[in-house]
């Protein structure tokens, strides 16, 4: 389990087996059942999660109650309701699992003593916003200006494997679509 974290880090920044021990003792790992709940909305984030196995799902609920699929996370994935983790306020939105799930998890002051202690910490971290603020463009600018069924071919695409492990009511959720339009794509 520490080595896939490992491998994971060291995609970005290279680490010395003490600097890797250094990180490691700013984690926890945790175990999930499917349908646990990692943040439930209203509640206050404690941790930001490194995905080592399962599947999460970080969903927004509107105001009718209707339910609005943000994003899957799965193996060697990060997942959390990020501004309420970092401004330490209250969830706005809920992660939980749709398959048994093993995660580290980061608490914030963690995440602070990681940076100012490892300065390529910073680094590591600065390349995940980055990726993660470059996708979350793409799929803005996906949902503005494409199909239903384009987005679908695009998420196919990109992640086939996850195509595979979520539901298809979740899929359809995730692209702004009606299980039933989905349908006539996948069927």
């Amino acid at each position: 389990m520490e080595e896939k974290l490992r491998e994971h880090i060291q995609k970005r920044v290279p680490l010395t087996d003490d600097e890797f021990a250094f990180v490691l003792a700013h984690f926890t790992p945790k175990k999930y059942k499917k349908h646990q709940f990692l943040i439930q909305e209203g509640e206050l984030v404690s941790y930001s999660y490194y995905v080592v196995s399962g599947l999460l799902k970080l969903v927004y609920s509107d105001e009718s109650g209707k339910q609005h699929i943000v994003s899957f996370a799965m193996e060697d994935w990060w997942e959390t309701d990020f501004q309420a983790y970092f401004t330490q306020t209250k969830a706005t939105m809920s992660v939980d699992c749709l398959e048994d799930t093993v995660v580290f998890c980061l608490s914030l002051e963690n995440y602070h003593k990681l940076c100012a202690g490892l300065q390529k910490f910073e680094r590591f971290f600065l390349q995940l916003t980055i990726s993660g603020s470059m996708a979350a463009q793409r799929r803005i600018l996906s949902l503005l200006t494409t199909q239903a069924k384009e987005r679908y071919e695009q998420l196919l695409s990109q992640y086939p494997a996850l195509i595979q492990r979520v539901p298809k009511t979740l899929l359809a959720s995730y692209l702004g679509v009606s299980r039933e339009t989905l349908s006539r794509f996948t069927d």
